[in-house]
Parts: C-alpha cells; structure tokens; sequence
C-alpha cells in the first residue's frame, strides 16, 4: 500500500511551517484576519494534504464511531478524495459524530474525551497547518502549551531561570473545565474576526457542535465541546491573547509576563511559568 496520499493535481502550495516565536512581549494584538476568502482552497492543496495524513498517521490514535483506523485511511481517500473535496470547497462538508471515550482522572472523577473518525482527524489536520502559521505568532512570548516547538519543558526552563534571578512567589492559575464549558458562540465570535473565509468558519463550527456517540446514544452539543485537536486548538487561540493581554492589564508593568498554566511573581514582580 502506498504511504502517500495519491490525489488529483492540485495547488502545489508547501505546508506552512512556523519558526520559533521571536521573543517580543505581544507580536500583535491579534485580531488582524487571516488572509482572504480562499483558505479553504490552501487546506486543499496536495502538499498540505499530504503532509497532514503523514502527521495523522504518526500520531496513530484510536478509531472513531465507523472504526476506520489510520491504517485504512490512504486506501480510503483514494477512492472518496475527490467528493470529500468537492463538498469542503463547497462548504457542505459535515463532519461525523465523535466516539465518547472516558479516562480516569487522577484526583478522581473522569475526563470525557471525543474521539473524531480518522477522515476528520485528516482534515483537522489539514486545516490546522494553514490557520497555525497564521495564529501563532500572534500569541505571547510567555506561552507555552498547544504551541509548535514549545512544551511544558520549556515553561519549566523559563521557571527555573526567575528562580535563579531570586524570585520565589508562585502563582497557579487554572481555568476549571474551560474546555467543556467554553461558549461555541463567544468562540466563533473571536474566529470570525480573524478568519475571512465563511466556508471555514462553517466548518469550524459543524466541528465544534458535532454530536458524540455514547454507548450507541447520540447527545448532541451546543456549548462544551469534544477534547478534539482542532477543537481544543480553535479555544486556546481566543483565549490565549486575550487573557494574556487582561494579565497585563491587571499587574503592574514589571508583573506582565505570564505563561500557560503555573506563573511565578517575585521580588521584581516579574511572572513566568
């Protein structure tokens, strides 16, 4: 079986790829919109597709509600490619339903997780690579999680030098279940100001509302939303900016520097993570 992605000539386009974030307090205040109305068009491109199924399936992953796993995936597009694309350049596609999965969590409870099918992991994938580059230079300096090439590792570096400079007062900073409460319409809201494309926006939003399969029960979802990637994506770039910035506001000059997750506030006021 070929591992490559055997579809019709298309836009030739490299996949975006991003270099490590400049280290500049704010690139932006982020809400410049991305490009023109033809980003659907750039997800779309052989070479951004390809370089998607080749990330899907490294990153493997449970099968969703059809079972398809990522092993069947490039035998399947090569026979259902041309009409997935037609419908997501029309603006028609609809994604499945996800398939509920609960895990333990470690102080008790469970995290419900929403596992999408293989062909909509491929096109979450696809889409992220071109709203990515577009997205993320716009974030903080000072942020580290959902990020390319930064890690909790390097918030824990940054930490460990204010250590070192003397600092000592931590601050722990947790948005409880912001994931499964997040407003789909405050969300679109903070997209649509930063994406022209409405066949986009559409989509994003069909992803954020699907449905989750459960014990062979269908619950639909308006306002929490499946732990998916473009998902939990789509939610950390409208909050990551604006929270930053109402950081800033809220501490003195010398105390605005937050990251994702722990902060640290020492004698100079200065916060990391």
């Amino acid at each position: 079986m070929s591992k490559q992605l055997e579809l019709p000539e298309g836009g030739k386009g490299q996949t975006p790829t991003v270099p490590r974030s400049v280290e500049t307090p704010m690139a932006t205040h982020g809400d410049e919109r991305s490009g023109t109305s033809d980003l659907m068009e750039r997800v779309c491109e052989r070479a951004n597709l390809q370089a998607a199924l080749k990330r899907v399936r490294k990153n493997k992953g449970s099968a969703g509600i059809d079972g398809m796993t990522v092993d069947e995936l490039p035998e399947h597009l090569k026979t259902h490619w041309p009409a997935l694309r037609e419908q997501l350049l029309a603006g028609t596609y609809q994604p499945s339903m996800v398939r509920r999965h609960a895990i333990p969590k470690r102080g008790g409870g469970v995290r419900e997780l929403g596992i999408p099918t293989v062909v909509d992991r491929f096109i979450q994938q696809a889409i992220l690579q071109v709203l990515g580059p577009r997205f993320d230079p716009t974030f903080s300096q000072y942020s580290y999680g959902f990020r390319p090439r930064r890690s909790a590792h390097d918030a824990v570096v940054q930490a460990q030098r204010y250590v070192n400079d003397g600092r000592r007062t931590v601050v722990d900073v947790d948005l409880e279940k912001f994931f499964d409460r997040v407003n789909h319409d405050v969300l679109m809201g903070r997209l649509a100001k930063r994406i022209v494309d409405k066949r986009l926006l559409r989509l994003i939003r069909r992803y954020l509302e699907a449905g989750m399969l459960a014990d062979g029960i269908a619950i639909e979802r308006h306002e929490e939303r499946p732990r998916a990637a473009l998902s939990r994506r789509s939610s950390r770039t409208c909050s990551s900016t604006r929270s930053t910035r109402n950081w800033r506001n809220a501490v003195t000059p010398s105390c605005a520097t937050p990251t994702t997750a722990t902060s640290t506030c020492g004698p100079s006021g200065r916060a990391s993570a």
